[in-house]
């Protein structure tokens, strides 16, 4: 009888994940195919309701786990090769981004000013250049002078994020060499003293590839899972999905077997290195268990990336929770639970010694705005 414990609440703990903001549906007048997040107005009901009601006085965490803003899909940007990556370039996407969706950014500013209400936002691989300095102040800037306070930005380097006792939260690009990144390691600035972001390969990937082969198919990065996705890819549209094998075959072994054998690097050394970057969205199921043994204090585990919703149970009473995606997916297969938008999130209350968690999929303004994911 779960009603009965809500007196007892001590906080709730919200946890979406890869919003996946982009630079508007068209920009200068053309359309805009690389634009994923098309659900401002529910976002922005998803804050007010848990800013109000029951929740008014409530503490309230949001922790946004990654992925907030898309910098690696903002498209005719007057910055070319590696200008792309310098600060300059990065300030001016963001701002294109932010201009695109000025109600999000409103309404996140008016959640920290409600009393009780805070705002961690946790850098992923997609917006890691707001690791930034400018970026960050950029963003900041939405904030009245009061609620800065309670928005915080959180980079990959900090570490993992804590909310309560048990619980840990990740955006899991971590687990992937090929979009980890140090951000320590990752400013870099040139003789005149101008600061560029030194990206993972993994994102140059998704700018010179994925970006390229979406303007023909806007399903590209949508489909899951992947080996599936590339089958049905050679049955029903085989010239594209060839094309598209082609292409990434090319630049993997362009980007990454000659330039290693070009830096003296044994042929068995680089297979190896090439084998462990080509584990793109690893299955984190598999290796949560071995976290769980790592880390015993450890009752809930919170991921993103993969944009997989997922709630599992294990045998230990352990948690692993993927907060899936806003963004619109399409499965292949009877493993999953349909197409589409999900808008799923983490909902969890914390109690004096304990908490309880669930993986929500909002629907919007009524009665009951959210259900359970299952």
């Amino acid at each position: 009888m779960r009603f009965l414990r809500r007196n007892k609440i001590d906080k709730t703990i919200l946890v979406l994940s890869d919003l996946h903001l982009g630079a508007g549906p068209h920009v200068d007048g053309k359309p805009n195919v690389l634009e994923d997040f098309h659900y401002d107005e529910e976002l922005v009901d998803f804050l007010t309701y848990f800013s109000n009601g029951e929740f008014a006085q409530r503490e309230v965490e949001l922790i946004i786990n990654g992925d907030l803003f898309d910098l690696l899909a903002v498209p005719f940007v007057p910055f070319f090769d590696d200008e792309y990556w310098s600060e300059e370039a990065s300030l001016h996407k963001l701002k294109m981004i932010t201009s695109a969706h000025p109600e999000v950014m409103e309404a996140l500013n008016h959640f920290t000013s409600v009393k009780n209400k805070k705002i961690i936002y946790i850098i992923g691989n997609h917006d890691g250049e707001c690791i930034l300095d400018s970026l960050r102040s950029h963003i900041m800037n939405f904030f009245d002078e009061k609620n800065k306070k309670m928005f915080k930005i959180i980079s990959p380097e900090d570490g993992e994020y804590t909310p309560h006792k048990g619980i840990v939260i990740k955006h899991g690009h971590e687990y992937e060499i090929a979009n980890k990144f140090k951000p320590s390691e990752s400013i870099i600035e040139d003789s005149e003293g101008k600061r560029y972001f030194l990206p993972p390969w993994g994102s140059y990937y998704v700018v010179r590839i994925i970006n390229k082969f979406k303007e023909q198919r806007d399903h590209i990065n949508a489909v899951r899972p992947i080996k599936r996705f590339l089958i049905n890819g050679l049955i029903y549209d085989t010239l594209y999905t060839l094309r598209f094998l082609f292409a990434n075959s090319f630049y993997f072994i362009l980007v990454r077997f000659v330039v290693f054998l070009k830096q003296g690097h044994k042929l068995k050394e680089v297979m190896a290195h090439a084998i462990s970057e080509l584990e793109l969205f690893r299955d984190y199921e598999s290796m949560t268990e071995e976290y769980f043994e790592e880390n015993p204090n450890t009752k809930l585990l919170i991921m993103g990336h993969t944009h997989n919703p997922l709630y599992k149970i294990y045998a230990g009473g352990e948690t692993f929770l993927n907060t899936g995606t806003w963004t619109d997916m399409y499965y292949i297969g009877f493993d999953n639970k349909g197409q589409g938008t999900k808008l799923t999130f983490a909902h969890i209350n914390t109690f004096k010694d304990n908490f309880e968690s669930s993986l929500y999929s909002w629907r919007g303004k009524n009665d009951r705005p959210y259900a359970d994911f299952f």
